[in-house]
């Protein structure tokens, strides 16, 4: 088997928990949208974008640090790994104490309505437990176990659908029923576990459920696991390679989500008549997760392709393997930002089922590409990490963070959740700009530059010329033509890219 088709091959795997899992999960997002107002589901997403910050610092780079380190020629990795587990999880009980004993002081901090301190603590333990099955799963992915990595995220997916499910449809629906009839007949079960009251709160307890199993599923790892205490000559070197992702990563989730705590703060009131700013966010925090086709395909492609980059960084091709991954990683996201913005006419209302929803969905093609330069930037970041220059993430982390911050607080109040949408485009467009042009300086890679932005220009001028024309035809007509380009598109790819050879 090529390279290219291993590198595939684990991503398909991995993509089972990844792709399927989220859209599984993503599948929420209609009944999210119909028994939510954009208020109460702006809470979920307000809380979230927290969630996505303190997520970096209670795992703090260890991720990817114990794949370098357990890649070193003749590094003990069972040691390691005992180490670094146990360094995170004598961390993670204590970030989650402190988050829990500060839920009040925590949820004033965050602008939310007052109550419901309970959020604040279920998250803490959320974010606890998903720390410590971070290096199990990490381990799995070095041992090239991505079935089993794929069963145990799917899984809590699974139970975290089906509790959303049980708690947000099925229970309210019994509540409601008539005394005699079928549902009905469900009441006294669902009285012993409904709290009407709960609400949106129901979201995270149900995460907090699907955490809780994945700890079980992770047992074999975890029993195998033998508690170090982590000395200061073991700290020194782990940490000085950590803390920069970890700062890397924080800068990347205030390029992420920090539009979606900004907002509430800086839009003017009034900005949406008839809005309040947290409906804005519920309304911009849906529309974004129309995004999340392009977010899918990353996800399962970094679970793939980081422990891949570094084995394949001793091969005297590596480059050659490294531009040909990008190409074909970049080719494929082009063709899922066309078919989702050409088709959001009827895609839209499908997954939004309130009208309030809709009015934002002008950000998603937007997002879309700021996402597609996101994988960009993932790609090439390999050059910092496979040199262990990675304070240079860190500061085109820190560039695209300022960039961020700076064109929030100036589109915000004119444009509102469009100005952060296009704030986020123009962020990672440069990172993944900045990072190309550094590691054409410290590590060369023949990436095809100059081919894979012109696909760009025309894929998002077909867009732009594409999205009038659904529009105007009626009926069945914008329907194929929303249909038609996408697959237009690649097979044009198809017929000009073929003739590379896909082998290394």
């Amino acid at each position: 088997m090529s390279i290219a088709k291993k590198l595939a091959s684990q991503t398909a795997i991995y993509g089972v928990s990844s792709i399927v899992g989220r859209v599984l999960s993503y599948l929420l997002v209609p009944i999210y949208t119909g028994h939510f107002s954009a208020a109460e589901y702006g809470i979920v997403t307000g809380l979230y974008a927290y969630v996505s910050f303190l997520n970096v610092v209670f795992t703090y780079g260890l991720e990817t640090t114990f794949f370098r380190f357990a890649n070193r020629p003749g590094e003990d990795r069972r040691a390691l790994y005992n180490r670094t587990l146990s360094l995170l999880l004598l961390s993670s009980i204590a970030l989650t104490l402190l988050l829990a004993l500060l839920a009040r002081p925590l949820l004033a901090l965050l602008h939310l309505p007052p109550g419901h301190e309970e959020y604040a603590v279920w998250i803490a333990l959320i974010l606890g437990m998903d720390a410590v099955a971070a290096l199990p799963f990490a381990r799995l992915r070095l041992e090239n176990k991505a079935r089993k990595f794929a069963t145990i995220r799917l899984t809590n997916i699974l139970l975290y659908v089906g509790l959303n499910l049980f708690f947000i449809v099925l229970c309210p629906a019994v509540v409601k029923s008539a005394p005699g009839s079928m549902l009905g007949s469900l009441r006294p079960l669902v009285a012993a576990v409904y709290n009407p009251n709960l609400g949106v709160g129901y979201v995270f307890l149900s995460n907090l459920a699907a955490s809780a199993l994945t700890l079980l599923l992770l047992g074999y790892e975890l029993l195998d696991f033998r508690f170090q205490w982590p000395r200061l000559a073991f700290l020194q070197p782990l940490l000085a390679y950590a803390l920069p992702l970890m700062l890397m990563g924080l800068a990347g989730m205030v390029n992420e989500t920090l539009d979606r705590i900004l907002l509430p703060a800086w839009l003017p009131e009034g900005f949406y008549p008839g809005q309040s700013r947290l409906a804005a966010v519920g309304v911009y925090g849906a529309c974004y997760k129309l995004s999340i086709f392009m977010s899918l395909i990353i996800q399962a492609f970094r679970y793939a392709a980081e422990p891949f980059f570094f084995a394949q960084s001793t091969e005297k091709n590596s480059p050659a393997t490294f531009a040909l991954v990008l190409k074909w990683f970049t080719l494929c996201c082009t063709f899922i930002f066309i078919g989702i913005s050409l088709n959001l006419s009827w895609i839209g209302p499908l997954f939004l089922r309130r009208p309030e929803y809709l009015a934002g969905l002008g950000v998603v093609p937007v997002l879309l590409l700021a996402n597609l330069f996101l994988g960009v930037y993932y790609n090439l970041s390999v050059w910092f990490k496979l040199t262990d220059k990675t304070y240079f993430g860190t500061y085109i982390g820190a560039a695209g963070a300022v960039l961020t911050i700076v064109l929030n607080f100036i589109l915000i109040p004119v444009l509102g959740y469009t100005g952060s949408a296009w704030a986020t485009l123009a962020c990672y467009f440069m990172m993944a700009g900045i990072c190309w042009w550094l590691g054409e300086r410290h590590f060369p890679v023949p990436y095809p530059v100059g081919r894979l932005l012109l696909w760009l220009l025309g894929a998002v001028a077909l867009v732009v010329a594409g999205q009038p024309l659904v529009r105007a035809l009626p009926g069945s007509g914008g329907y194929a033509l929303g249909l038609g380009l996408p697959l237009l598109f690649a097979a044009l790819v198809y017929a000009l890219e073929a003739r590379r050879s896909l082998r290394v």
